[in-house]
């Protein structure tokens, strides 16, 4: 089975625990407004490859993954899940940590693919862009029920789940939408970690490379003292909700 990357990083240190290999999925449904990398929306671009040529990158350094293992991202990976799933059952055969970092905007709760899929996953990072889905819309180009869905559909089978949000100034970062943000993960009881990140301005010169207009030109980034209030805020509304049940 092949599947189209876009790329791929030997020994990334911020895409879950430990040193990981990260692949970069070709092709993305959403169009977030603050994207760095638009060059993985379009599915028929990118490289064609085996999973087997995946394992087999891994195993060459193998020895500097021993507290990490495989991330599979995007682009959104889960418009390819039938060969991540291929990807994730030859890694558990070979004993590899496996994380999937994802939006979730593919779920669909009658598609049994996606059982199939987390019995081969150790950890899933969630990218919860926005608790608002009118909000969401308007940074992604789409709602984010099948977003929330995913959630639950994760604390319902016990998967073990990171939080990720970013911290765009003017969009994200309303005190109200970070509250309710971290009463809705405060519903969840698989939640491990939450990771908020300051927005940053590192891919403009992607989009002026592609002729693309970038749609946040002149938005400051968030600093990181920004990013931390926030996540006080996030983790005050975690705690209330917690609070209640």
């Amino acid at each position: 089975m092949k599947g189209r990357i876009h790329s791929t990083e030997s020994f990334g240190t911020v895409d879950g625990p430990g040193v990981r290999f990260v692949v970069f999925m070709q092709g993305c449904p959403l169009r977030c407004i603050y994207c760095h990398n638009p060059d993985t929306w379009k599915m028929g671009d990118g490289e064609e490859v085996l999973a087997e040529e995946i394992i087999a990158q891994f195993k060459k350094n193998r020895s500097f993954y021993s507290n990490g293992g495989i991330t599979v991202t995007g682009g959104e990976p889960l418009l390819q899940i039938d060969f991540v799933t291929k990807l994730f059952a030859m890694a558990k055969a070979e004993n590899i940590h496996t994380c999937l970092d994802t939006s979730g905007i593919t779920f669909c709760e009658d598609d049994p693919r996606f059982d199939e899929l987390m019995a081969y996953t150790d950890l899933v990072m969630l990218d919860i862009k926005h608790i608002d889905k009118d909000a969401h819309k308007q940074l992604t180009g789409s709602g984010n029920d099948r977003i929330i869905a995913f959630a639950r559909y994760l604390n319902d089978i016990n998967k073990s789940l990171w939080i990720r949000h970013v911290v765009i100034p003017g969009y994200t970062d309303k005190e109200e939408d970070l509250y309710k943000l971290g009463k809705f993960i405060g519903t969840l009881s698989n939640v491990k970690a939450l990771d908020v990140l300051p927005y940053h301005t590192l891919g403009v010169s992607k989009y002026r490379e592609l002729g693309m207009k970038y749609r946040l030109e002149g938005v400051e980034p968030m600093s990181k003292d920004g990013a931390l209030q926030a996540k006080k805020i996030i983790l005050a509304g975690y705690r209330e909700k917690k609070s209640e049940i």
